[in-house]
């Protein structure tokens, strides 16, 4: 193992390190930090939601592709960034962050291989390959990784980026590609994936001639990944029918942008407020971007006070049950689901959880049981149309009983979704609840235990041994 210099930074148990030759990598921690959560009543305050955890390190990769400085602000500081900044270190890739500002600039050599060191840690590696191509004409990156919620097919991205002209191989630790100049093609996606959208966005846009997607993912990270792209000097088009057009330019240019608040994070914090009977007002994030959630909530009874600069939702007559299906853009969204889930537990009524992005997004279940939420899932569709997964063994359907009474424990979270959600679910707890894992909670979310002790709640940190 080459000698270790400086830290570069830390993500819980996965920690970030600069060796000899000035390139990262990666080694386990054996210390976890754990926190420990008690029941201190409504919770009620301010949080301002940065920049997204899904947008941010896309714009990073992005920002790869143009000559000059470029600058993302309003970003937020989660361990997702500092892991995409030490892949882009490691091929040559300055990278510098302040507070709430990260700007990307190009080195004079690339290195086209992403060290193995960070298979697994998060999904950003896949889309370097087409940037990497570009820049390099050649191109290896590691298996990717991120929360255990589903399949993440690689194929979408393998097949859009051999139609327009690269040779990839699939293997057992990466994948590997090779390409001169690729040129553009009609791309037509089997689902609408966000990452393969993006992928084929950040490679088209240097393409030679015209590619068109059809099928596209519309979610609003893709939109504002599209438009910083336009602002670096691409030809997008973003037409109807889930159909973007891009004509691909000689070079880009650095570019500014200023990120909008994420929204998984401000749905989860309004939900932090309805579930313990209290309020949170959140700023940063436009209303446009929880359309379907707020309606969702409303309809189970929550009352809402909008402005241009925040919002806060209350229930002073509780909350009822409801039957929600999740989607892909405008549908009510995946990520919203894992809070909701715990809502459901503390509404009137049996409410009804249909999943349809992901087979295994409901993993995190067992965890909020041992809390106990009364959660039973399904490997059918309930509560609406049958969706993608119904001729599968995937669970992805759940029933929730409510109100039900949860009780203080010792749990284990799987992801970063799951994480916050447990945390909601201890918050109104009878008892003390341990959780472990919580580097995922602060790999996708902005200073969470500040903010949840800004609202109120007793939670405290310790570290412990992993059992």
């Amino acid at each position: 193992m080459p000698q270790v210099l400086t830290p570069l930074t830390e993500v819980g148990r996965t920690r970030l390190m600069l060796s000899t030759n000035g390139r990262p990598y990666a080694f386990h921690v054996n210390e976890q930090e754990v926190w420990l959560i008690e029941p201190s009543g409504p919770l009620h305050g301010d949080v301002v939601v940065r920049g997204s955890k899904n947008g941010v390190s896309k714009h990073m990769v992005a920002a790869m592709l143009g000559t000059g400085d470029s600058t993302i602000h309003n970003a937020p500081e989660v361990g997702e960034v500092g892991i995409t900044a030490a892949m882009l270190e490691a091929l040559g890739i300055h990278v510098d962050i302040t507070k709430d500002e990260i700007t990307v600039t190009r080195g004079p050599e690339i290195n086209p291989r992403v060290p193995e060191a960070f298979t697994g840690l998060n999904r950003i590696p896949i889309l370097m390959l087409g940037p990497l191509l570009h820049l390099a004409g050649e191109a290896f990156v590691p298996l990717v990784g991120g929360d255990p919620i589903g399949r993440r097919p690689v194929n979408f991205h393998v097949e859009a980026l051999r139609s327009m002209g690269a040779e990839v191989e699939v293997g057992d630790t990466g994948i590997a590609a090779k390409a001169g100049r690729l040129h553009g093609t009609r791309i037509e996606l089997p689902y609408p994936s966000v990452g393969a959208t993006e992928t084929i966005l950040m490679t088209a846009v240097l393409a030679e001639g015209k590619t068109v997607i059809k099928g596209a993912a519309m979610e609003p990270e893709v939109v504002e990944l599209a438009l910083f792209l336009q602002r670096m000097g691409a030809r997008i088009e973003l037409s109807p029918d889930r159909r973007i057009v891009i004509e691909g330019v000689e070079e880009l240019h650095g570019a500014s942008t200023w990120l909008a608040g994420d929204r998984i994070e401000a749905f989860s914090y309004l939900v932090a407020g309805l579930i313990t009977g209290g309020s949170v007002r959140v700023h940063g994030c436009p209303q446009d971007r929880l359309v379907t959630a707020i309606t969702t909530l409303a309809r189970m009874g929550a009352r809402f006070e909008i402005t241009d600069d925040w919002l806060t939702a209350s229930a002073p007559d509780g909350l009822r049950a409801a039957a929600v299906k999740t989607d892909t853009h405008p549908g009510f969204m995946t990520d919203w689901q894992t809070p909701l889930m715990v809502l459901f537990t503390q509404s009137q009524g049996m409410s009804v959880l249909h999943e349809t992005v992901f087979e295994n997004r409901l993993v995190y279940v067992p965890a909020l049981q041992k809390l106990g939420c009364e959660i039973e899932v399904f490997n059918v569709c309930l509560g609406g149309p049958a969706c993608r997964y119904h001729d599968t063994n995937a669970k992805h359907s759940a029933v929730v009983r409510g109100v039900s009474k949860l009780r203080g424990a010792d749990v284990t979270l799987p992801d970063i979704r799951a994480g916050f959600s447990a945390v909601l679910a201890a918050a109104v707890a009878d008892g003390t609840s341990t959780l472990r894992g919580v580097h995922h909670i602060e790999r996708g979310y902005h200073h969470p235990f500040d903010q949840f002790a800004s609202l109120g709640l007793n939670l405290r940190r310790e570290k412990l041994p992993p059992r």
